[in-house]
């Protein structure tokens, strides 16, 4: 069937091929006023061509044969290309739908994003390093299909029983069904070949790793959804090059802006298909100042036309999602201690939400004292005392992510001077409500972080020392300045040592309750760890106002989420024992990622690529790069190549550069970053290499340039096609298992269904 497809669709190109050249061969003398330079990555236009045709009758008549020519070849050839897409189209969603609900149990990171789809739900308040709009659209997903957000996603394994979670999960395996499509389309329109593009589809469906990815409650379906409409619609536009401003140019220019906006919108990493759409755009319009057909005005309007498309529009929509996901998540849930005290006074539920207290900080007031870093935690402190051998056996002192009674501490003035207002550069001392010992630290090390001193507990009932002693320094203020509940950021430095109070972020060992580290830190530098602000505030003898004169504005909560979002996402850091990857490993296939299960008992997914892909994927980049030098070569030295060479050279550097350029963009930025790696990063960039591997047998079996005479050659390069594809193929049929589930003896065991196929020791299966 696919022999025949493509056979079929070759004979119809050749027709084409012929009836084209003779028409060319006419129309020699074009005026070289007419020839313009092409628009990057993209083929010769048939309108720009027909633009410069002669009008001779001779070429009249010819024009008129090529024309019912290329009438009869559209009519003949259109009931083919349709089955062409129709099967890509059902083969991409059967291979993606099927087996859907299992197993029905929550698999790897399906305890995260199923869990936020809930909270969507529930309109519950959360925090995640990503923006919303991924879990916005699993959450739309689950209440459309009958979810009601009840189940708590607790951890992988864990039965789903009766709960419609195949809503969520056949959202997004229907996201990822269209990846293969849009690939299709993409190359189609760089090549202009429909062989390259089912090669392309053929790799993109039956790669287990895509197929995997797609079949899960994830965001990587819903990104690289985004992320490839919105390479189609910018090739889309490219082709549009020679109407401006009609209807087509401004729909694909919009419908690029708008898959922007979606990409960066469901993860951070969408920023890399905006470079490379920015990076064509920037190219088109220096090509655009070079046409001097154009006068300035028109440079202007198309540079206009690009920054409201693809800036302004994209801007608005992602600003869009952020304020429907703040209308939406309006009640306190786990989310809260990540974000400023005056940012939680707007969520209902939250203690601080409607509150009233009063404005200005005073002497005598009891308190709560909340760090600014990402999950800093409140000031506590508790009984128990610090172990043998950690500093000085005295009482522990640690930052705390919950609401808590010990989180209270009353704010005394050594000179015993009530009600007054604190202000900055006061010296002021801290005393635990519960335990009535003061805030206190020495020159002994920190229980974790040695290069800073230990913060402790001392004294009994207000008494103690100089080490408890403490100067109040707003950030950005002067001297006398009064302290603002919620809104002003202030530090404590230690009046002894000189020392600042620091949450370290580092989670002590079970004596101290797995709490937060609390240090004084030796370097003053001002950090979110080093500063801190008031939340809660008693005092009967001052006045209340409403807190919600101080909740911030929408500016201010869009400005603030996205410092917790970039904040978090550095903070990512491996696990002791968890599993990470390093970019290198992606595209080998060196090791997978497994989704469900362990031993033989339990239903086993591994997320691991089809090897023949990846490792084909992989010879294909460093091919890519000697066939271009080989044809920069050939063309610099005037060795003379025919059409059909000449027409495969633009494909191989324009297709096949734009191609290359977006899997480097989408791969190479990964080896700069600190935070922790898994395997499924790699997935965006290997879309880029399977279209640019898609693109290679059309220039290296270019059989609709043969003609009957190489009928022999014609033939090689159909079984090489054929080969390539039967290989794909085979290759799924031996690994479908780990895609679809598997269970029973493991791969090292006898009458395995993967046995023998563990490849690389490294594969975890």
């Amino acid at each position: 069937m696919f022999s025949f497809l493509m056979a079929k669709e070759e004979c119809i190109s050749q027709r084409n091929k012929t009836e084209h050249s003779s028409i060319l061969r006419n129309r020699k003398n074009i005026p070289t006023s007419l020839k313009t330079s092409q628009a990057p990555f993209t083929s010769v236009s048939k309108d720009k061509i027909s633009q410069t045709a002669g009008h001779s009758s001779e070429d009249d008549n010819q024009s008129s044969n090529g024309s019912s020519a290329q009438l009869f070849t559209r009519r003949h050839g259109e009931s083919p290309v349709k089955v062409l897409l129709l099967l890509v189209v059902g083969l991409s969603f059967s291979t993606r739908l099927y087996k859907i609900t299992e197993p029905p149990h929550v698999c790897w990171d399906e305890t995260h994003f199923g869990k936020m789809g809930s909270y969507y739900i529930n309109r519950t308040f959360f925090f995640d390093v990503h923006p919303p709009l991924g879990k916005m659209l699993i959450g739309l997903a689950g209440y459309m299909t009958g979810y009601d957000g009840t189940f708590p996603f607790i951890k992988p394994g864990d039965k789903y029983e009766q709960q419609n979670y195949w809503g969520m999960r056949g959202f997004c395996a229907v996201l990822g069904s269209f990846l293969p499509i849009f690939a299709y389309l993409i190359v189609l329109e760089l090549s202009q070949s429909h062989t390259a593009a089912f090669i392309t589809a053929i790799l993109l469906i039956f790669d287990t790793g895509c197929i995997t990815i797609s079949q899960y409650i994830l965001l990587d379906p819903i990104l690289m959804f985004f992320i490839m409409a919105a390479v189609l619609s910018m090739v889309k536009f490219n082709q549009q090059r020679y109407r401006p401003f009609t209807a087509s140019w401004w729909f694909w220019l919009v419908l690029t802006g708008v898959n922007l906006a979606g990409a960066f919108g469901v993860k951070f990493v969408g920023l890399f298909v905006i470079l490379l759409v920015g990076l064509n755009t920037i190219w088109d319009l220096w090509r655009l100042l070079g046409d001097l057909s154009l006068s300035l005005v028109d440079v202007a309007k198309h540079f206009l036309a690009r920054v409201v498309g693809l800036i302004l529009l994209p801007l608005f929509l992602y600003v869009t999602v952020f304020a429907v996901h703040f209308v939406v998540l309006n009640k306190s849930g786990p989310g809260d201690g990540f974000f400023s005290s005056a940012f939680q006074s707007r969520l209902m539920g939250n203690n601080l939400y409607n509150a009233s207290m009063p404005e200005y900080l005073a002497y005598g007031s009891t308190i709560t004292v909340k760090n600014l870093r990402i999950a800093g935690g409140y000031l506590h402190s508790h009984w128990h005392l610090y172990p043998e051998g950690v500093g000085s056996r005295q009482q522990q002192v640690t930052a705390y992510s919950h609401k808590d009674y010990n989180n209270l501490w009353l704010f005394n003035n050594p000179n015993q001077i009530y009600p007054d207002l604190v202000r900055h550069g006061d010296i002021i001392r801290l005393e635990h409500k519960e335990t009535t010992r003061n805030l206190h630290s020495h020159l002994h090390e920190a229980p974790l972080t040695k290069k800073h001193f230990q913060v402790t507990g001392y004294g009994i009932n207000g008494t103690g020392d100089t080490n408890d002693l403490w100067q109040l320094e707003v950030c950005g203020g002067r001297k006398g300045d009064l302290v603002k509940v919620l809104r002003s950021k202030v530090r404590f430095l230690h009046r002894a040592t000189g020392c600042v109070l620091y949450s370290s972020g580092k989670t002590l060992p079970k004596w101290g309750w797995e709490q937060v580290e609390v240090t004084c830190s030796p370097y003053l530098k001002e950090t979110p760890s080093s500063q801190w602000n008031i939340e809660d505030h008693i005092n009967p003898k001052l006045p209340n106002i409403s807190l919600s004169v101080l909740k911030p504005h929408f500016l201010e909560i869009l400005l603030e989420s996205h410092i917790v979002m970039i904040r978090g996402n550095s903070g990512l850091k491996p696990k002791d024992n968890e599993m990470n990857s390093k970019p290198w490993h992606w595209p080998i296939n060196y090791q997978g990622l497994r989704f469900s299960g362990v031993n033989e008992t339990e239903y086993r997914v591994y997320l691991l690529g089809n090897p023949v892909v990846w490792w084909l994927n992989l010879a294909s980049l460093g091919l890519y790069l000697i066939m271009v030098a080989v044809a920069s070569v050939t063309i610099q030295r005037g060795f003379s190549l025919g059409p059909k060479r000449i027409e495969q050279s633009q494909v191989l550097m324009r297709g096949g550069g734009l191609l290359l350029l977006g899997w480097l963009l989408h791969y190479a930025p990964f080896y700069t970053m600190g935070r922790v790696l898994y395997y499924h990063h790699y997935f965006p960039a290997m879309l880029f290499s399977s279209m640019l591997t898609g693109t290679k047998p059309h220039c290296i079996f270019p059989a609709s340039n043969i003609q009957s005479s190489g009928f022999q050659t014609v033939s090689h390069a159909r079984v090489g096609q054929m080969v390539l594809l039967l290989s794909v193929l085979y290759s799924f049929y031996l690994f479908h298992p780990l895609s679809y589930g598997m269970t029973g003896p493991l791969a090292h065991e006898p009458g395995s269904a993967m046995a023998g196929l563990k490849w690389m020791d490294s594969w975890e299966f």
